[in-house]
């Protein structure tokens, strides 16, 4: 039992690519910053032992430091991003990444 529980609180992802739509900073009613940025994936993956082109967007979110740290970034920005996925709202259950770690990647 106590495996399964641990499996079921593994909600760790990374994703590289291009930002391509940054919100403005702002701030949450505690005062810690927020920002909301797209981000777009490119690349090429191994699936069933047959090499797949993968592209997608994902909408983020990221608070605190790394708030302000991407706040100055451009869209084109190449980066990785690591962090765990969420729910948008209560009401919408659609996924989005929510970013702790930034590396900024150079081209």
């Amino acid at each position: 039992m106590q495996r399964r529980r641990l499996l079921l609180l593994d909600n760790r992802t990374s994703l590289a690519g291009s930002l391509i739509e940054m919100g403005s900073l702002r701030y949450t009613p505690a005062g810690i910053p927020a920002l909301n940025f797209h981000i777009a994936h490119s690349s090429t993956q191994e699936e069933a032992g047959v090499a797949r082109k993968v592209e997608c967007e994902m909408a983020c979110v990221t608070l605190g430091s790394t708030a302000q740290l991407l706040a100055g970034a451009k869209p084109g920005t190449e980066v990785k991003l690591s962090g765990f996925l969420a729910a948008k709202s209560l009401k919408s259950r659609i996924p989005i990444l929510h970013v702790d770690t930034i590396e900024f990647l150079e081209g």
